[in-house]
């Protein structure tokens, strides 16, 4: 699914930003980079401080993808991704993305302070409650293993969740002050405004065709121009293969495009607002097939969630979000739902994401497994020191190679079932 069938309440609020010239014709820069998400844009900011000379090119407009659909949760975790894990997965590199990960919503919206990106910005904290008393346990081992790498986390128990959330329906949980939520629209628009002050070009409209080598450099090819440049970054995450099939089949088919849906409440009165997430935080649970729910800066609660069978999926996907804030918050009563709309996330089999060298100087990043809000605005530094010529044994990029999934066109298909096995799973004791 190319597009959201139903305009997203970010679209509505968001102010309008004028739109970007199509590529055309001949240009040249240190940098090229595909993609005009949160990844692409932070990448761009970041190269154009440094007085590097910059071009993004977007195959549509600036925050038409993910980065511009989401939820809006600033979250300072990785999703099902432990340090430990991390860190024997990767190393040292490993041990210096956990850094990153442990500081990207603090990053994050110290960036939009400074560069006075409004984006209805607001760092309430991010609370993971625990949906069993078992995975209370994964909770505390959570805290644990955060704490011993002085990340912000704290243990919350059934008291201080109770009156967190305004329910009973969950046993207390990991808290992380430094997190919170933002409409994520108006940051990426705010990123690449922000971009181009400091000297980056931006172009719209323009999807590209083939990324090729040229001697020393690259050459980025779209219907109606060319970027030559001398290093890449392709910051297309879940949307690799989405405008064309054949850009770097390679890395589009080693992550899985998973569509989730969002939705909006109309805004509630403050009497149901105050009984609900009285402090605004952001809120996802340990389940797999998860629950999660912020407000917006007009006390919509934004909500949203998946399904495995897509028949009538805009009525059903309404019902199962309602069904579900109901039985946590009766005080809610039935919730009226003004929006509707839905993206994909990049997932990646192994649940961590992805880092790869696609040729010298051409580098990419996918599969932020849902988390993308945060850890992208983070990486976007990295990478703009990486395509700077900073030293790869001071940032947080582990390499690998690109692992293309198996028909993927079919396991595509057969995502969606996944949901099943997580709705399994979340009836099991975690392993810890």
């Amino acid at each position: 699914m190319a597009t959201g069938p139903i305009s997203s309440l970010w679209q509505e609020v968001s102010p309008a930003r004028g739109v970007d010239p199509v590529l055309a014709g001949e240009h040249h820069a240190d940098v090229g980079i595909v993609g005009g998400g949160l990844t692409g844009l932070s990448t761009a900011l970041h190269l154009a401080r440094r007085g590097c000379k910059v071009s993004l090119v977007e195959g549509r407009s600036v925050g038409w993808g993910g980065s511009g659909r989401n939820n809006g949760q600033v979250i300072p975790t990785l999703a099902g991704c432990e340090p430990a894990r991390l860190e024997a997965t990767y190393g040292k590199a490993g041990e210096r993305l956990v850094g990153l990960v442990q500081d990207s919503a603090e990053y994050l919206f110290r960036l939009a302070e400074s560069e006075g990106i409004d984006c209805e910005a607001e760092q309430s904290g991010w609370f993971q409650p625990a949906h069993s008393l078992e995975h209370l346990r994964l909770s505390e081992a959570r805290v644990k293993a955060w704490t011993e790498r002085s990340a912000s986390t704290w243990m919350l128990d059934r008291l201080a969740c109770v009156a967190l959330l305004g329910s009973e329906d969950w046993f207390g949980g990991m808290f992380n002050p430094t997190g919170g939520h933002i409409n994520p629209l108006m940051l990426t628009r705010g990123l690449a405004n922000a971009s181009e002050r400091a000297g980056a070009e931006i172009f719209e409209n323009s999807p590209v065709q083939d990324i090729s080598q040229t001697g020393a450099g690259w050459q980025i090819k779209t219907p109606t121009g060319s970027l030559h440049c001398d290093k890449v970054l392709l910051a297309t995450n879940a949307y690799s293969g989405e405008l064309s099939k054949t850009l770097v089949p390679e890395v589009a088919r080693s992550i899985m495009p998973v569509l989730t849906w969002q939705m909006a409440t109309e805004p509630l009165n403050e009497a149901k607002r105050a009984s609900i997430v009285p402090g605004r935080e952001a809120v996802s649970d340990t389940r797999g097939d998860l629950r999660y729910f912020r407000y917006d800066a007009r006390n919509r609660l934004i909500a949203g969630g998946g399904l495995i069978v897509p028949v009538n999926a805009q009525s059903r996907i309404r019902k199962l979000v309602s069904d579900r804030l109901t039985g946590a918050f009766p005080q809610l009563g039935t919730p009226h739902f003004n929006h509707t709309w839905s993206g994909h996330i990049g997932v990646t089999t192994d649940h961590l994401p992805h880092f790869h060298q696609l040729g010298p100087g051409f580098y990419t990043a996918v599969g932020y497994n849902g988390r993308g809000v945060a850890l992208s605005v983070s990486l976007g530094r990295e990478f703009a020191a990486l395509l700077d010529g900073v030293d790869e044994g001071e940032l947080a990029l582990p390499w690998t190679e690109p692992r293309p999934i198996r028909a993927h066109a079919i396991a595509r298909r057969l995502a969606r079932s996944a949901l099943l096995y997580y709705r399994w799973r979340d009836t099991k004791p975690p392993k810890l």
